[in-house]
């Protein structure tokens, strides 16, 4: 039997990518599309070839799992509408546009008891990977210092700027929600839980939202992580830098600014001792192939036929959220804000 699967708004780009991972899988029917928006909805599914939904519950119902990829107000709602038919989750980032949205997803999944699985891509490319494997075999020594910034250049373009991206109260917030979430995921992925974090916000579009951000984050140990996310990248090359006492990782490729920059020798270390020097791994970015977003669908689509845990869960959702809100806590505040737990 084919797993059906309904996708629940498409005002985020990524429902595309999305759609393409669900057809390129013979086990796998969409059994329609759904959107505030009857026009929308139309559009996106004569691109696909899809059949379009006025009756949301309806199509729940045909549904064996949904994927929403609506605006991040909407999220709420249809997972609201999802779980009361008890089906599985796929959610774009962020979780929600403010805490009080995110605790009441995680609230609606726990009393429900539906399989969710929040949208981190990055946790699915094999350079992240291979940084994660570099740093549980303590190949940099103490890391004291990690550097993410991460980012496109679409607030240059006129139709970004008009578009609900840039409406705070349909967005949650500026580049620093947008992007950075993916940076706090990465995060909290590759060295735990921080402790405290530090921001500052520029709107140099002028827009409703900031379009330029940087935040810290401080760790028990003392590492200090520090997060730069922009709507303005003309260009760029390294988007993660790693520093540790007996080594250092660089990263290209992983973002719209930086996939243009270079063909080859994306993930360089250097490590002390003997052989010192810098040296190229032999990995491709998933972002350089042209195929990123994609491995969500397709790990969504494994998990549901396996019967095994998300790969991400509501709880790294809530948390990543966790850090970037208080990030703009203490925008607001001028001083370092704790990150609730």
């Amino acid at each position: 039997m084919r797993l059906k699967i309904a996708i629940l708004g498409v005002a985020h780009y990524h429902a595309n990518f999305w759609a393409c991972a669900f057809l390129e899988r013979p086990e796998v029917q969409v059994v329609g599309v759904w959107d505030a928006s009857e026009t929308a909805a139309a559009e996106f599914a004569a691109r696909h070839g899809l059949d379009v939904a006025q009756d949301l519950p309806g199509l729940i119902r045909q549904s064996h799992a949904v994927a929403i990829c609506s605006a991040t107000s909407d999220h709420l709602a249809l997972v609201e509408a999802a779980a009361a038919a008890g089906r599985p989750v796929l959610c774009e980032k962020p979780l929600g546009i403010d805490r009080a949205q995110c605790d009441a997803i995680a609230d609606v999944v726990a009393r429900k008891g539906i399989r969710f699985m929040q949208s981190f891509p990055k946790r699915f490319d094999p350079a992240n990977h291979e940084i994660a494997r570099l740093l549980k075999e303590k190949a940099l020594g103490r890391v004291t210092l990690c550097r993410v910034r991460h980012g496109h250049s679409h607030g240059l373009a006129e139709a970004f700027r008009s578009a609900w991206f840039v409406d705070p109260a349909r967005s949650g917030g500026g580049t620093l929600l947008d992007e950075g979430v993916h940076a706090a995921d990465f995060l909290r992925w590759m060295f735990g839980e921080p402790e405290t974090a530090y921001a500052t916000l520029s709107s140099t579009l002028g827009l409703p939202v900031e379009d330029t951000a940087v935040a810290t984050f401080r760790y028990a140990d003392g590492m200090i992580a520090e997060v730069t996310t922009s709507w303005c990248f003309a260009g760029a090359d390294t988007s993660i830098e790693i520093y540790g006492t007996e080594g250092s990782i660089l990263l290209s490729g992983v973002d719209i600014a930086s996939r243009p920059t270079r063909e080859a020798d994306f993930l360089r270390v250097f490590r002390r001792g003997e052989a010192e020097g810098w040296s190229a791994l032999p990995v491709v970015p998933s972002f350089k192939t042209g195929v990123f977003h994609e491995h969500v669908a397709w790990a969504f689509v494994d998990a549901l036929k396996n019967g095994g845990p998300m790969p991400v869960t509501i709880e790294d959702g809530r948390r990543a959220f966790a850090m970037i809100d208080a990030a703009y806590r203490a925008a607001a505040s001028g001083s370092a804000q704790p990150i609730a737990r």
